[in-house]
């Protein structure tokens, strides 16, 4: 199985590593740290260094209850880190719902979108379609405002599967290849404790939709209500659900924890080749 990411087609018979900057003051987990420009483009070379295989840049905050922020902001934040990240090798995702920061994000030189919106506002599948850019579809219930105040679900994994299906038929009736998406369920985007790990629990069954699954469970509250750590404290917590989630079929995992992660999936691969050996 590959992604189409403009020109770099990413092999994802191995799950792949997506490293998060933010370059935002209010994002739940790393909010701040990363605000200027050039703290924003140390910590991504970090991230590769680390072995991130994508990242993710992002100008708002889509933490529960976060402040909207507006189209110029978001496009002041983010287009100045990605214009200084031309010489990596990796492909740079661009973490965002507005067509607009989308247009002005490829123009600069990304090749993914990561949309939490799943391409739902207007001009956002024109945008993509017009390009060679990978997309990103997320599910989430409500919006960032109000997600976490009272999700509710008949059946959470069959609203869930219904919907990305749904989209993924808009995408290709736009002209989008198939192999050009990404899936995700969106953990914490308008889901209680109980929804979330009954995603986990059953996220193979997002294979059958044939796309790749992308699964953003790094230190998320899900995490912290389990373990009952602080955000800055749930890093074993956040390895050990991105094995699970491989475990289950992500191919590839949105983290914080680039060089954890990438060691976790080392042993797992390893314990993996040693079976298939026998």
């Amino acid at each position: 199985m590959f992604l189409r990411c403009g020109k770099v087609k990413l092999d994802l018979s191995q799950p792949k590593i997506m490293g998060i900057v933010n370059v935002t003051p209010d994002s739940f987990s790393d909010g701040g740290k990363h605000l200027s420009h050039q703290a924003a483009i140390i910590h991504a070379y970090r991230l590769i260094e680390e072995g991130a295989n994508i990242l993710d840049i992002g100008g708002e905050s889509t933490r529960p209850g976060a402040a909207i922020v507006s189209e110029q902001e978001e496009l002041d934040r983010v287009i100045p880190v990605i214009e200084g990240l031309q010489n990596i090798y990796v492909p740079i995702s661009i973490d965002t719902y507005k067509p607009a920061v989308m247009r002005a994000a490829l123009a600069a030189g990304a090749s993914m979108v990561n949309d939490i919106n799943a391409l739902q506002e207007s001009e956002a599948l024109v945008v993509l379609a017009k390009s060679d850019a990978a997309v990103c579809l997320m599910h989430k219930q409500g919006s960032p405002q109000n997600m976490q105040q009272s999700p509710q679900y008949i059946d959470v994994m069959d609203e869930v599967t219904t919907f990305l299906r749904l989209r993924l038929q808009a995408c290709v009736a736009a002209g989008i290849a198939l192999d050009r998406l990404v899936i995700d369920p969106g953990f914490g985007f308008g889901k209680t404790l109980e929804h979330n790990f009954e995603i986990l629990r059953n996220l193979n069954e997002f294979i059958e939709l044939g796309i790749p699954v992308l699964a953003g469970l790094s230190r998320k509250s899900m995490l912290g209500q389990v373990t009952g750590q602080a955000v800055e404290h749930r890093q074993a917590a956040s390895v050990a659900a991105a094995l699970i989630a491989v475990q289950r079929g992500a191919r590839i995992l949105r983290v914080h924890d680039v060089r954890e992660t990438v060691d976790a999936l080392k042993v797992w691969q390893a314990v993996n080749e040693r079976i298939l050996e026998k």
